[in-house]
């Protein structure tokens, strides 16, 4: 029974910082900073001993429209399968949050500037999480369409 916890409600620990803009927030080696709530300064104390962390922050740009869609192509691509949500990357969920690994770069106060966040300028964030060995694995398995576009991806930025 889902409903028995009712509505959660979280408030973000700070936002992102960026000059990243449209499709430019994919790019990995672009740098943004994440800006903490002073409140929760000494929360930060040792991330600086990661060198990267993921990132959970809410995709405040989706609108109440594209939270209803349960079925997409991967990367809006026709090509692709139409496939339920939960089993692609989309932004479009019911519950807009965003999950990304990204390089810590350095940590100053409340700031800590990272690269290879795919968020835009004023995301909020919702929670960090160090990465470390647990977060790895050998033996992972991916659907064939996923391969597909990995090796396009590959391909694509050779030439």
């Amino acid at each position: 029974m889902l409903s028995q916890f009712g509505k959660i409600c979280l408030e973000p620990v700070g936002f992102v910082k960026t000059k990243a803009v449209g499709k430019e927030v994919r790019d990995k080696n672009v740098v943004s900073q994440l800006v903490f709530r002073k409140d929760l300064l000494e929360a930060l104390d040792g991330v600086e001993e990661f060198s990267h962390l993921f990132v959970l922050f809410w995709l405040h740009e989706m609108s109440d429209q594209d939270r209803k869609i349960m079925k997409v192509h991967p990367r809006g691509r026709a090509d692709m399968p139409l496939l339920g949500l939960f089993a692609t990357r989309s932004p479009r969920r019911p519950n807009p949050i965003g999950l990304t690994r990204v390089k810590l770069l350095k940590k100053e106060g409340n700031v800590l500037t990272v690269q290879g966040l795919d968020a835009y300028d004023g995301t909020p964030v919702l929670d960090i999480k160090p990465f470390d060995s647990w977060d790895t694995t050998e033996d992972f398995k991916v659907a064939d369409w996923w391969k597909q576009l990995d090796t396009e991806k590959t391909e694509k930025s050779r030439n």
